[in-house]
């Protein structure tokens, strides 16, 4: 249904700097740097950030997050790790969520802005 989603942040350098770590493990890479902007994506820019005077409040009660597809479970304990060590906060260790599915492998974190992100593998 979506194309494309577009997130705003205060840091452009700290952003490339944590997306480029964190969603390297699941297989998606920066396609466009501008001197304002990232894209990233594996064939096409599915994920872009853009320089803003005012990103989104970090409010965990909002209920926005970004669910980014994983190839396998190894993955997503890859994302896990790579989002924390670059500056990322845990928002959930790597696991099954029986409550989502049976097959429902997740992990989340919150990055730098306080985006909540999510990595998921649906499978065993």
């Amino acid at each position: 249904m979506l194309n494309h989603v577009s997130i705003g942040v205060r840091d452009i350098e700290k952003s490339r700097a944590f997306y480029d770590q964190a969603l390297a493990p699941l297989g998606y890479k920066r396609l466009s740097t501008g001197e304002d902007s990232l894209g990233y994506g594996k064939e096409a820019v599915a994920f872009w950030i853009g320089l803003a005077d005012s990103p989104v409040p970090d409010d965990p009660k909002s209920g926005l997050h970004f669910c980014f597809n994983a190839p396998d479970r190894e993955s997503v304990g890859r994302f896990h790790a790579a989002a924390l060590a670059a500056g990322g906060r845990d928002n959930g260790e790597p696991g099954l969520r029986a409550d989502y599915g049976a097959d429902y492998y997740a992990a989340f974190v919150v990055d730098p802005d306080g985006y909540r992100l999510e990595a998921l593998h649906l499978g065993a």
